[in-house]
């Protein structure tokens, strides 16, 4: 799928991007996917003291199970609610995303609670694949991650841009913190929350 190393400047930021092989199922079949090496100037997200940290996903199978995870629980109602559950679909889905852009998990001590992409372009951070499970929302954990992460793309002199299904709650998360709606279409809100 890609087969070239890429590689993307922003600023002071250099996101270079290799090709990885990522084994998705046992049936032998592989996924070409760009994953970032590694960034320079502090691309990583830094803890959110006194608890909260987020490692990089890897290609390991177990990180992309994970990821997929936190989707399905947290995604899985609202997608439900419009069209049912189609494995297959949704795993594809989130096979094309996990290649696209660089995942996190959400680690509140020694506990995986959810993920997030946080990835910087010339003219905006791309937020999203922000999952978190069940045991661990309405409790505010949410508008900490996203204010940490809006503190970020503000230091990088930034706008955030994201996108969310209509009919999904978060959309009152981000319209709290200062995101406005730039466009939509037949089933998504896409918003942007300009430099603070």
């Amino acid at each position: 799928m890609f087969e070239n190393a890429q590689s993307s400047t922003n600023r002071n930021f250099s996101i270079p991007v290799m090709s990885a092989r990522i084994r998705v199922s046992p049936s032998i079949r592989l996924l070409e996917v760009p994953m970032p090496t590694g960034y320079s100037g502090g691309m990583d997200i830094p803890d959110l003291k006194p608890e909260l940290t987020f490692p990089r996903l890897g290609t390991l199978q177990s990180d992309i199970e994970f990821a997929f995870d936190a989707k399905r629980a947290a995604m899985g109602p609202h997608i439900t609610v419009r069209w049912g559950w189609d494995e297959s679909f949704q795993r594809n889905l989130h096979l094309q995303r996990f290649a696209e852009k660089p995942f996190f998990e959400i680690r509140k001590r020694d506990t995986r609670i959810g993920t997030l992409s946080f990835q910087v372009s010339p003219d905006h951070v791309r937020f999203g694949e922000f999952y978190l499970f069940p045991d661990f929302q309405k409790q505010g954990i949410g508008s900490q991650v996203l204010r940490h992460c809006l503190a970020i793309s503000d230091e990088l002199r930034l706008p955030v841009r994201l996108e969310h299904l209509h009919w999904s709650p978060v959309g009152s998360l981000y319209r709290r913190h200062g995101f406005e709606e730039i466009g939509q279409s037949e089933i998504h809100c896409f918003m942007e929350r300009p430099v603070s």
